[in-house]
């Protein structure tokens, strides 16, 4: 699935986004840890930064391994579909 409707609009992150703050986005260990714990591959770990991939973020679970991995308030999962976020 190439990630496009029909319509030829763009579906990646339509339910899921995930802010990373600036904090840690050169965080090269902490990126190596969300790439490891994230269960639907959200994180990646390329050249020693925090990134996330599009296509995974509708996959999603809500399970928080990522926010208790990272330091308080440094991320947030951003339910779209509904306004709320998650943040610690």
């Amino acid at each position: 699935m190439s990630g496009e409707s029909t319509t030829g609009q763009d579906l990646t992150g339509v339910f899921i986004d995930v802010e990373v703050d600036s904090s840690i986005a050169d965080d090269g260990e902490l990126a190596a840890r969300l790439a490891e714990i994230c269960p639907v591959d959200i994180f990646t770990a390329d050249h020693g930064r925090i990134e996330t991939v599009a296509e995974n973020l509708d996959e999603c679970v809500l399970c928080e391994l990522c926010l208790d991995a990272a330091p308080d308030g440094a991320l947030a999962i951003r339910k779209l579909y509904d306004g709320t976020e998650l943040r610690r």
